[in-house]
């Protein structure tokens, strides 16, 4: 995982894939890698990754 960062001035978008609810997850490209949260508690916190591990992780997902 990635040092905090602020993330108030972060992009956050959901999948093109995801319904119009609030039951996915978000990302925020970040410098350095990438932002994850919970859409339905946007304040609850979100996890870094740094650029290998969200390649990383979208390969497994891929598989």
């Amino acid at each position: 995982m990635m040092p905090d960062t602020d993330l108030s001035r972060a992009h956050w978008r959901k999948s093109s894939h995801s319904g119009g609810g609030n039951d996915c997850v978000e990302i925020a490209f970040v410098a350095g890698g990438a932002a994850v949260r919970d859409s339905k508690d946007p304040e609850g916190g979100a996890f870094r990754l740094p650029a290998s591990g969200w390649q990383g992780l979208l390969a497994a997902l891929r598989d």
